[in-house]
């Protein structure tokens, strides 16, 4: 059983609504919900499954009944996957019944709603399978047939569909450039952080390394917080060690951009993308330029993670992607981890959550000190995107290439 909270995806839309009327309707259907939520995450936690079906009902019937899609911009989908997650968890209540009288009743509403859930678009298939929630359910042959619909949604099997890159037909220079780690911002990073120390005596794939330790280990990820601070490594820093709330995986991501900058080290934040449109949860890792091996370096500060070909060589975003396509070895780092609370794995980590977040890049063009401040007149750098061919999206409205070797070209002499 995985609980989840809608107001994950729907809240993201808030930012989109102008009107005091809209976001007083957002914040009294935030209550509605959250009070049955904590009723039945309560209960879950208790054992008391028996119980918990009746605020997961009344959840149901919210997102039921509610005209809210009406009144703002909240998509009818994102309830849609809200009430799937919610039917799962009902069949698994269902299903963990003990009252013997009820058993086979509970059984068959258990089925249905599970077969509800799948209607609905639940995708997750790893969990499904090894949910000992619905072990009573596993010989049964309408949740085998159920299990085969919610395994061909599988990420993995999207991004192996996905269209190749092709070369652009006109020919443009490198748009990617490289704030100069003499610079006084980036000197204040490396200073203030004692970034010489932090890297370490080794050879740059070490300092590569010790860095993202460093940022992982000092900045507390925390998915649903946004940071209200100076888009920078030291404020976002600082906002963490006074209030103890984490950042987002995209402040993470430019706090340690900025720490590779600082030491003369190229870098840009990369904000890998689902090809669902309605897809609100994307992930922001770094790609940094080793001189050592010659190309882009996949790292990810909120999970301490890089990853590596069957021989331990440290592969690029690119190459990750590519291998996940072609089901070519994959060797997630034993240091991968959430926090410090949960370990990652290749099977998870690799196979189903940037399966699905790799399927197209969005950069910034300029990476450099406080690239995104809400706070500043900052001139807005333009973004650029990789895509495959024919793929129509534009939840991200930028330029946009087709060209890989364009996009992850390395930087000039002067930048390295």
């Amino acid at each position: 059983m995985k609980t989840r909270r809608i107001m994950m995806a729907v809240a993201m839309m808030l930012v989109c609504m102008n009107s005091i009327a809209q976001e007083q309707r957002m914040k009294e259907f935030q209550e509605l919900l959250s009070k049955y939520e904590t009723s039945y995450r309560d209960l879950i936690k208790s054992g008391k499954y028996e119980e918990t079906i009746a605020p997961l009902k009344t959840l149901i019937n919210i997102l039921d009944t509610t005209t809210i899609c009406q009144v703002t911009s909240i998509p009818e989908r994102a309830l849609n996957e809200s009430k799937a997650f919610y039917y799962y968890d009902l069949a698994c209540c269902y299903a963990l019944t003990k009252q013997k009288t009820k058993v086979r009743t509970n059984r068959q509403l258990a089925l249905k709603a599970l077969e509800q859930s799948v209607k609905l678009g639940y995708k997750d298939y790893n969990n499904m399978l090894n949910d000992n929630d619905l072990i009573s359910l596993r010989k049964d042959k309408k949740f085998q047939e159920l299990l085969a619909v919610v395994k061909s949604r599988k990420p993995l099997g999207i991004l192996q569909k996905s269209a190749p890159y092709a070369k652009d037909s006109v020919v443009m220079d490198n748009p990617f450039h490289y704030q100069p780690h003499m610079s006084m911002n980036l000197k204040m990073v490396r200073e203030y952080f004692m970034l010489d120390s932090v890297a370490g005596q080794g050879d740059e794939l070490s300092k590569i390394i010790n860095l993202l330790h460093f940022a992982h280990d000092n900045i507390r990820h925390d998915g649903n917080n946004r940071a209200f601070a100076e888009l920078d490594a030291i404020d976002l820093y600082n906002y963490y060690k006074t209030t103890g709330r984490g950042v987002n995986c995209r402040q993470l991501a430019i706090s340690l951009c900025e720490m590779y900058l600082s030491m003369g080290i190229p870098a840009r934040y990369v904000t890998c993308m689902p090809a669902d449109s309605l897809d609100y949860e994307c992930h922001v890792i770094n790609t940094v330029w080793s001189n050592q091996l010659q190309k882009w370096l996949y790292i990810d500060p909120t999970m301490d993670a890089w990853v590596m070909d069957e021989n331990g060589t440290m592969l690029s975003i690119a190459e990750v992607r590519e291998r996940l396509i072609k089901n070519q070895p994959l060797v997630l780092c034993e240091t991968a981890n959430w926090n410090h609370e949960s370990q990652q794995t290749k099977d998870y980590y690799l196979d189903e959550y940037m399966a699905k977040n790799l399927y197209y890049f969005v950069c910034k063009k300029i990476s450099r000190f406080n690239p995104e401040s809400v706070y500043r007149n900052n001139d807005p750098e333009g973004d650029i995107r990789l895509i495959p061919v024919g793929f129509v999206n534009n939840n991200w409205k930028c330029d946009t290439t087709t060209d890989p070797e364009f996009f992850w070209a390395k930087p000039g002499d002067e930048e390295r």
